[in-house]
């Protein structure tokens, strides 16, 4: 099922013998263009139309009554509650430390420069409801907004023709748990679009105000419509199929390497699920775990294209040296390391969305009750950004306050640049001050 490829004592570039899975956005944009446009100029009545077309109901409110939300909360599993507070718990706690400092800098007297964090002011949170269900992504997205300080915060998620046209009922008790009023029962890039470009009621209200931020993952549908409409508002990524990478020595328990690589790819059939060990008989174990497992889990279907798709392998290297590399080459969504000298490992990865350590550090660990995001960079993004965090949600200012003095200090200096660009009506913008 898994492909096997032999890197020994060959030198290859690692991107060449780990194809991603495709998923090209221009394809889709044909679609996705009239949606949009569909949205920015019908409003409310558009977005029922094309939930009717897309997800089979057409939901009896586009915004989800209170009612519901306390209601689905009220009968939410007792253990799922639990859960969800313990993640809630953690997830507040971890991003809380990300809150970065403001600072008043006098780089010479009378003067002062102060670095300040502001909150954008208004959120979009998209939570996907195709093949899974994602309360998860609800306390993801929103507790790190919460924590940055954003004061307006809106969740779209697709509405489910068994739960009468709402978002499902675990989503709207997650909304619940953390005080999140305004939930929609929209999907799809319709949903990206109503954020964007906001909504009128039939009576010609706004129904639903544009916001200026954009954030949750979805399919590729959603990831073209963000695409779209960047520029209008912000979007945190264009997030792709998930991928999981594991780094792995002849120390490393077999049993749960398969049972890591087979979790990821239990979401999409475009999942990539790849080990890279230098270790033959571990990654000729792997494979027969692999095998042996697939067929008790309940998606093997999806479970099984995934694993026996392009974008999965084991690769067998000559040492953990030549693993780093390949690691810092793909940029791993979750990148696990499950070696004797994992600490030693972790210092020299540069590029992944997050790294779990150790044979107790699961992705699904932070898919769910770590306390980290598991919204992160896929197909590679993290040589050059983020998972979402606290940051996403706030906007880096600055606020400078001269004197006379302190002006003065550096009249010169800015006449003598500004006439060295050929602006010198800057320079007279400060000698003015001095006449």
């Amino acid at each position: 099922m898994l492909t096997f490829r032999d890197l020994r004592g060959s030198s290859v570039d690692p991107l060449s013998v780990l194809p991603r899975a495709e998923q090209d956005i221009s394809a889709t944009a044909a679609t996705v263009t009239p949606i949009l446009e569909q949205v920015r100029t019908g409003g409310a009545e558009a977005l029922l139309d094309l939930s009717e077309r897309f997800d089979g109901v057409r939901p009896p409110a586009l915004r989800v009554p209170a009612e519901q939300l306390n209601q689905a909360l009220a009968t939410l599993d007792p253990a799922v509650r639990a859960a969800l507070e313990t993640l809630i718990v953690r997830a507040r706690e971890v991003h809380s430390a990300q809150l970065p400092p403001g600072s008043v800098v006098s780089p010479a007297p009378d003067a002062r420069v102060t670095n300040r964090w502001i909150p954008v002011q208004r959120v979009g949170l998209y939570v996907p409801g195709g093949q899974a269900v994602y309360p998860s992504s609800v306390v993801m997205n929103v507790v790190p907004a919460q924590v940055a300080g954003v004061r307006s915060l809106a969740i779209a998620s697709p509405p489910q023709r068994e739960f009468g046209g709402w978002p499902h009922p675990t989503v709207l008790a997650a909304a619940a748990l953390l005080g999140v009023e305004e939930v929609y029962a929209v999907g799809g890039a319709q949903a990206v679009g109503m954020f964007a470009y906001g909504a009128l009621g039939a009576d010609g209200q706004q129904l639903c105000p544009p916001v200026s931020l954009i954030t949750g993952p979805g399919n590729i549908y959603v990831a073209t419509a963000k695409r779209a409409v960047q520029g209008v508002v912000g979007i945190d990524a264009e997030a792709g199929p998930t991928e999981i990478m594991v780094l792995a020595d002849e120390t490393a328990p077999a049993n749960l390497v398969a049972a890591d690589l087979i979790s990821q790819a239990e979401h999409d059939e475009l999942a990539a699920a790849v080990l890279v060990t230098p270790s033959a008989k571990l990654a000729e174990a792997v494979r027969s775990q692999v095998e042996e497992q697939v067929d008790a889990t309940e998606h093997k279907d999806r479970v099984k294209q995934s694993l026996s798709g392009t974008q999965s392998a084991v690769l067998l290297v000559d040492s953990m040296d030549d693993a780093v590399e390949i690691a810092n080459a793909y940029g791993a969504e979750h990148l696990e390391i499950m070696a004797g000298n994992d600490e030693n490992l972790v210092d020299r990865i540069h590029n992944a969305g997050a790294i779990f350590v150790g044979s107790y550090s699961p992705v699904s660990l932070g898919d769910y009750c770590a306390g980290s995001n598991h919204v992160l960079p896929t197909g590679g993004a993290s040589a050059y950004s983020s998972g979402l965090n606290v940051t996403s949600f706030l906007r880096s200012q600055q606020v400078i306050h001269y004197g006379r003095e302190g002006l003065g200090h550096v009249a010169e200096h800015v006449t003598a640049l500004a006439a060295a660009e050929g602006l010198p009506a800057h320079g007279d913008a400060v000698t003015a001050r001095f006449r």
